[in-house]
């Protein structure tokens, strides 16, 4: 299958999802099954905006939130070995830290205005940062060493992020995704139309990628605002 027209993805993720992690690997598969010229561009949204901005022990806002120990081991190892499938190491015992993600949504939109590669690569690290190096994607130096890393300028990044710059913006969005409909995450938006929900696999990816390029090939697209 090969996609004649290029055609653009926006991504709804949080980079504390695990689920948005797999949906990321899973696209990669799907976009290279498809070939042709597949745009992706990375859109925010939070998991819990409340969580203060220094973050909370992880421990202890899991147990809050799912009630147990226990519980919370069957839901690791519930996504563990999926991960695992898409080359994925979860370390969630090292991550010490539950993180706000506004700041990481900061820069992964400014990531955005250098290069569609540059925040391809950042989302990327972040994820990883996050869930196989238990990082505090909260912090602004981790998310100023990962900005160097994915080719940005790290001194504009760090003056940038202790400012309120893009702050409104984000919000704004994560709140245009919620009158969307959007409620959970990922969520792949094809041509700002049709929102496939989930990490779904590679093949149901990879087909409603193809769907969409072969109905905007015979000009059946109408592209939403």
């Amino acid at each position: 299958m090969s996609v004649l027209n290029s055609i653009t993805v926006d991504v709804v993720s949080d980079v504390v999802c695990p689920w948005c992690f797999i949906g990321q690997k899973r696209l990669d598969k799907a976009i290279a099954a498809v070939g042709g010229e597949v745009h992706v561009r990375w859109r925010p949204f939070q998991l819990d905006p409340t969580i203060p901005p220094q973050g909370k022990d992880r421990r202890e806002y899991m147990l809050a939130k799912f009630g147990s120990d226990e519980r919370i081991r069957e839901i690791h190892a519930r996504i563990e070995p999926l991960g695992e499938a898409e080359g994925i190491s979860f370390a969630f015992g090292a991550i010490k830290v539950a993180a706000n993600t506004l700041d990481a949504h900061r820069l992964i939109r400014w990531a955005g205005a250098v290069g569609e590669d540059v925040q391809n690569r950042l989302v990327r690290r972040l994820f990883q940062l996050n869930f196989e190096e238990g990082a505090n994607i909260g912090d602004h130096a981790v998310l100023a060493e990962a900005a160097r890393e994915a080719g940005m300028d790290a001194s504009v990044v760090a003056t940038l992020l202790p400012t309120d710059a893009d702050v409104e913006a984000v919000r704004t969005e994560i709140a245009t995704a919620s009158r969307m409909g959007i409620s959970g995450v990922p969520c792949f938006l094809l041509e700002g139309k049709y929102a496939v929900m989930g990490a779904q696999d590679v093949d149901t990816l990879a087909d409603a990628i193809g769907q969409v390029a072969a109905a905007k090939a015979r000009g059946e697209l109408e592209r939403a605002g």
